[in-house]
């Protein structure tokens, strides 16, 4: 079946259905989000599980890595606070790069002011976003929903990308599951794994604006090894492979101080 991307109308109807299903859930059954909070200060854990149960969120917080893994095995957990700084060899770091090797759970790391290189080494090994120790508890609050919210962007689109075989803009078809990009003479064109996620992220929001941060979240749904600091690299090299003339693109534009723009209609095969 073919059908046309309308992001308006996607949108409107996405927005209208959301409304709809939460009106038809009682308050009470409605699920909470599970926050597990690892720190060896027994302060920050009794206020992280009192501020954020006050605030609509259950938060599991444990002292150790052995009783993280043992919360982790048996409860669903929605977003994970860490602490870098744990005594013994299982510290916050070692913990991120396990988790983040077998899940996709958002991480949000407590660090120290000084500890630029453990922040640095932190988000290089997946973690999401952190603050700084002492932090604001409202801070801490806003950054945690934050999170969470893009990670149910991301599940929702991941879940509509899963049903899609491929994008046809201009003379191309990229086909998702072979993660392909041929012409319609029949010509292929190589990808690295960068510049097909990038790609597939325009095509699923295509006439729409995005912003770089925009573009990482999409790209990390096909699991790709796409930097901030790289991403204008891979968009100049995917122009100069898609693009009859990459410095005048007619598929991917730059949008000044704002992000892209894909301006092409697509058609999605399903």
């Amino acid at each position: 079946m073919l059908t046309f991307v309308d992001p308006a109308a996607t949108s409107v109807a996405a927005h209208s259905a959301m409304r709809s299903t939460e009106a038809s859930i009682p308050p009470s059954t409605q699920i909470v989000p599970h926050v597990l909070a690892l720190d060896d200060d027994a302060s920050i854990r009794g206020l992280l599980t009192d501020y954020l149960r006050d605030n609509d969120l259950r938060c599991t917080a444990v002292d150790s890595g052995r009783a993280f893994d043992a919360v982790l095995a048996r409860e669903t957990i929605d977003l994970v606070i860490l602490d870098l700084r744990l005594p013994g060899e299982d510290d916050g770091l070692a913990i991120a790069r396990r988790l983040r090797a077998s899940s996709a759970i958002p991480i949000l790391m407590l660090t120290g002011r000084a500890d630029e290189a453990d922040r640095v080494m932190g988000l290089e090994l997946g973690a999401d976003d952190y603050l700084t120790k002492p932090f604001s508890p409202r801070e801490l609050l806003a950054r945690i929903r934050a999170l969470l919210r893009r990670a149910q962007a991301q599940a929702t689109v991941a879940d509509a990308l899963a049903r899609v075989r491929a994008y046809r803009f201009g003379p191309w078809e990229l086909n998702v599951p072979l993660r392909r990009l041929r012409a319609t003479d029949g010509r292929q064109v190589e990808l690295t794994n960068g510049e097909f996620s990038l790609l597939a992220a325009f095509v699923s929001a295509p006439q729409r604006v995005l912003s770089r941060e925009r573009l990482l979240d999409l790209s990390r749904l096909h699991n790709a090894e796409v930097y901030d600091r790289s991403i204008d690299v891979q968009i100049l090299r995917l122009r100069r492979k898609i693009e009859a003339d990459p410095a005048r693109p007619q598929f991917i534009k730059t949008e000044r101080g704002s992000g892209y723009l894909f301006d092409m209609a697509v058609e999605v095969v399903r």
